[in-house]
């Protein structure tokens, strides 16, 4: 099968497309034929190794997992012998954190992993979207017990984990306030922001505003720049540094409460969760550019400009799954 891999850490360019072993099923795994996987956050950090961390999970020296990608969509190309929920022909969709793998033609998973039947009428490219910005998203708001009319602010609300947050915490029926570009304003209030904001020309910190709670979705802020911004009761909720883990330990600073899911947990409820809240027309996938396998270095590139919109897509083969 053809697969994009690595054998060193460096820039886009140590990707390369080469043909590699087909994985082969255990008893309680399917084969999944990938249609769609993305190019995200995870995968740029760990093939760059930028952030030593990062090397206790993928290889001190070299890669170990040398196949990258962790969300996808496609269909169950064969089942093993002890697989009951999915069958030959089903269109699933996923995520395979630390173990990775997505960036192929085909991936084996464990019937009880975070695997679903793919959402009924949304492509493989959107449903190959969803996983990985909503999961994340969902960690860090849960702590909060967010609810209806409490106030959120999500800064870098066009991002996969930040357009994510927006729509489930209006699902919440929590009043939202989005920070991005004034080029994203149209979308954000199309999904639902109450209120939108452009960082380039407004201090969300000076405005004296408090919110119940800050998401910081591309991590860029700090605890302390907000905290002055939070309510009493507030959480400040960050999805990258590692200064913000010691915070985190602390149950209250002030009365107000740090949030940082690492590592973060990836279950299959939540995954069904996010199927259901896709066709009760509660959550949509945003896809900034497609690009085919063959290109993952130029979507590569595209990502590390920390400029997309919601989600960059791989497709890996042309069948759009409708």
């Amino acid at each position: 099968m053809r697969a994009v891999v690595q054998d060193r850490y460096g820039p886009p360019e140590v990707l390369r497309l080469e043909e590699v072993e087909r994985p082969v099923p255990k008893d309680d795994e399917v084969l999944v034929r990938i249609h769609a996987t993305t190019v995200n956050r995870t995968d740029t950090g760990l093939r760059s190794a930028d952030i030593f961390v990062s090397r206790f999970v993928t290889g001190l020296l070299r890669p170990k997992r040398k196949i990258l990608g962790t969300e996808f969509a496609g269909d169950v190309e064969s089942a093993g012998a002890a697989v009951a929920e999915f069958e030959v022909g089903d269109h699933v969709f996923g995520i395979k954190p630390w173990k990775f793998g997505a960036h192929a033609e085909f991936i084996c998973m464990r019937e009880s992993a975070t695997l679903a039947h793919k959402p009924a009428g949304m492509t493989f490219e959107e449903a190959a979207a969803i996983c990985d910005g909503a999961i994340l998203a969902l960690g860090c708001l849960r702590p909060t017990k967010l609810r209806k009319g409490q106030k959120i602010l999500i800064y870098g609300a066009a991002g996969s984990i930040g357009s994510a947050g927006l729509q489930l915490a209006k699902s919440f029926e929590a009043h939202v306030t989005a920070v991005c570009q004034t080029k994203n304003f149209e979308l954000m209030r199309s999904l639902g922001a109450d209120e939108v904001l452009d960082y380039t020309r407004e201090d969300f910190t000076k405005n004296g505003v408090r919110y119940d709670v800050i998401f910081d979705a591309v991590g860029k802020l700090t605890f302390r720049r907000c905290r002055g911004s939070l309510k009493r009761a507030g959480f400040y909720l960050a999805t990258d540094g590692f200064q913000n883990l010691p915070l985190a330990l602390l149950t209250r600073i002030g009365g107000k409460r740090v949030v940082f899911p690492i590592p973060p947990r990836y279950v299959k409820k939540d995954v069904v969760f996010l199927k259901e809240l896709i066709e009760a027309g509660k959550y949509r996938a945003i896809i900034d550019r497609t690009y085919p396998l063959e290109q993952v270095v130029e979507a590569t590139r595209y990502v590390e400009t920390g400029q997309k919109t919601g989600n960059v897509v791989l497709t890996v083969s042309r069948d759009s799954g409708t």
